[in-house]
């Protein structure tokens, strides 16, 4: 069947892809464009600016990690900051041995990174979340890097970050917080932790945060900027821009958390009466802002353009991978059903109506695909 564009209206669903520009961050990216340019390393005064700028703003993102300014890098996004951390983490312990820990449903930046070493790959269970005990019972004497992401970029389930890296001992863990920065409180015990800008409503940008005392070597030759954890000069309007959004962000969480988990539980339980469809994830501990659900006998390319032509944008395939529109490896992981998976993240802008609408189009969508597909009415 092919669909054409019933509406005009465009409702954007797919918020854990990348956000637009947060007012407040938009508002400090133009001033920084003419109060911002010159180089912070310089010492006339234009330079010196630049500096303080850039000092503010590394400060106000370290403070909601939790961490040191020093400790915090910017990079080039986010899939960058989780690369630099694990070849970064694993050179710096070259002497420990070159195994790493991981869970199955990491961000596919990890998954790579670790492939280049001796890599390990911890299970999860059917709600997506790793076993303390058998993630622990894992590591090795020769375990240079533990990895878990803080919480799942696909179905949004939380990890027990907290409980493994009490009990990882000397063994330094790498969370991904890409999803939970701005919304959610960064869980402690990490050693190194890499998050994305545009995740929280700022710029194209990743960040990387190293404990002071953690071992670590970059992956290219020694560098002045950015405590050498990045080559080159940082996009200094871009760093303004992304703390700003991340200070908004956190600063409206405890209200979109509680108006943003209703409207998702509103389509966990609307698709769940869908025939054949089954709603993935913790229903519980997760993120605030996202749900995946996947739809037997239905495409899922097929699936995301039928929503697209009314005016839906979902992702679809494995979120980190989905220009391939491959199985997601984090559904496989979890044994959940992979066909026709979508995945809907809402954002500050996302309506109580546009979740309404969304929910009257897709029964019938997914029931017009399968008859198409030759499938008779469930």
């Amino acid at each position: 069947m092919s669909y054409v564009p019933a509406v005009s209206l465009r409702t954007p669903l797919d918020s854990a892809s990348g956000l637009p520009l947060h007012p407040a961050a938009r508002e400090a990216l133009l001033a920084a464009l003419d109060d911002g340019w010159a180089d912070p390393g310089r010492l006339y005064a234009s330079g010196r600016r630049a500096r303080q700028l850039l000092d503010g703003a590394r400060a106000a993102v370290a403070d909601v990690l939790g961490a040191r300014p020093d400790e915090l890098s910017f990079v080039a996004n986010g899939t960058a900051a989780l690369y630099a951390g694990v070849r970064g983490a694993v050179a710096g312990r070259a002497r420990v041995g070159p195994h790493v820990v991981h869970s199955a449903i990491e961000h596919s930046a990890v998954l790579h990174a670790a492939a280049e070493h001796r890599a390990q790959s911890v299970p999860v269970d059917r709600l997506g979340r790793v076993d303390v005990d058998e993630f622990v019972a894992a590591v090795r004497p020769d375990t240079a890097l533990a990895c878990l992401i803080a919480a799942s970029h696909e179905v949004g389930t939380v990890q027990p970050v907290e409980q493994v890296a009490a009990r990882l001992r000397d063994v330094p863990l790498l969370v991904d917080a890409a999803q939970l920065l701005g919304r959610a409180p960064v869980p402690a015990g990490w050693s190194l932790l890499a998050g994305s800008a545009h995740k929280w409503g700022g710029p194209v940008l990743g960040v990387l945060a190293v404990r002071t005392g953690v071992r670590f070597r970059p992956g290219w030759p020694e560098d002045e900027h950015e405590l050498g954890r990045a080559p080159g000069a940082v996009p200094l309007p871009s760093v303004l821009a992304a703390a700003v959004a991340l200070q908004a962000a956190v600063a409206e969480s405890a209200v979109e958390d509680a108006r943003l988990r209703a409207l998702v539980d509103r389509i966990r339980s609307a698709a769940a009466t869908i025939p054949d469809v089954e709603v993935v994830g913790d229903p519980v501990d997760r993120l605030p802002h996202l749900v995946t659900f996947s739809c037997l006998y239905v495409d899922g390319e097929q699936l995301v353009r039928a929503l697209d032509a009314e005016g839906f944008e979902v992702n679809s395939g494995s979120s980190c991978t989905s220009s391939a529109l491959e199985p997601s490896h984090v559904l496989v992981a979890m044994g959940a059903l992979t066909h026709g998976n979508v995945r809907v993240s809402l954002s500050r802008d996302t309506t109580e109506d546009d979740v309404e609408r969304f929910l009257q189009v897709l029964p019938r969508v997914v029931a017009d695909l399968r008859r198409d597909a030759g499938v008779q009415d469930l």
